[in-house]
């Protein structure tokens, strides 16, 4: 396709995903509070219901969390179609060989996401334990629903998304941009550049999220290896 082509292509599966995303949020707008209960569940669990209900500070603020919530849940809500329209995109640079890959990849997209969003939710309670008692006796936690929620909303995102890390290489190696061999050869540094990105991307930045990030993704870092040359064969 001409360059113009392609930006009018990439512009129909944006407009496409983000329509999903609204219409995913609106729907999951009407299920945010009981969202927002079972998310501060977890805070309650690590308190042991010794601290403070969560506050709100403005007449808005309350309306404006179900909002954010309500985002982020349409965001993962819609993960089937914008990672189909996302494939779609790709194709027409793919050959046919490659292009049967199209189910097996959002299936797979789907179910490490998934992954990703389970491990989030084991981590958080020890995350926020470690977090609540890292300030010290001398400061006494008293958290906004906002400021909570978006933790949390962000941790499920982060986890999901970096549990996609096996597709992105599978895909790369397919594709033929890069080689099992050059994998191998780059343990060392990817084993560094995980947990560098592990620190980075985790929004609570407390060692057991990072721990919980960055052993997974090396893992899928070795099982990328085996899938690649098993793909190749």
């Amino acid at each position: 396709m001409p360059v113009m082509d392609h930006l009018g292509e990439l512009r129909n599966r944006v407009l496409i995903s983000a329509a999903a995303v609204v219409v995913c949020a609106i729907v999951m707008f009407f299920f945010s509070n009981q969202v927002i209960h079972f998310l501060v569940q977890y805070y309650k669990d690590a308190t042991h219901g010794q601290k403070k209900a969560l506050i709100v500070t403005g007449p808005v603020d309350g309306f404006v969390t179900r909002l954010k919530v309500a985002t982020y849940g349409g965001i993962v809500l819609a993960l089937p179609i914008w990672l189909y329209e996302l494939w779609r995109f790709i194709t027409p640079g793919l050959n046919p060989k490659e292009r049967k890959y199209a189910i097996p990849f959002v299936l797979s997209s789907l179910v490490l996401f998934v992954m990703g969003a389970f491990v989030a939710f084991l981590t958080l309670e020890p995350a926020l334990k470690f977090l609540i008692d890292v300030g010290g006796p001398s400061q006494t936690p008293l958290y906004t629903s906002d400021r909570y929620l978006s933790l949390v909303s962000l941790m499920i995102v982060a986890f999901g998304l970096s549990f996609e890390f096996p597709v992105i290489l599978v895909f790369l190696l397919i594709a033929g941009v890069i080689t099992t061999r050059q994998l191998r050869h780059w343990r060392r540094w990817a084993i560094v550049g995980i947990v560098v990105f592990a620190a980075v991307i985790t929004p609570s930045q407390d060692p057991y999220s990072l721990f919980f990030m960055a052993a997974p993704m090396y893992v899928f870092y070795e099982a990328s290896i085996v899938i690649g040359r098993v793909l190749k064969k």
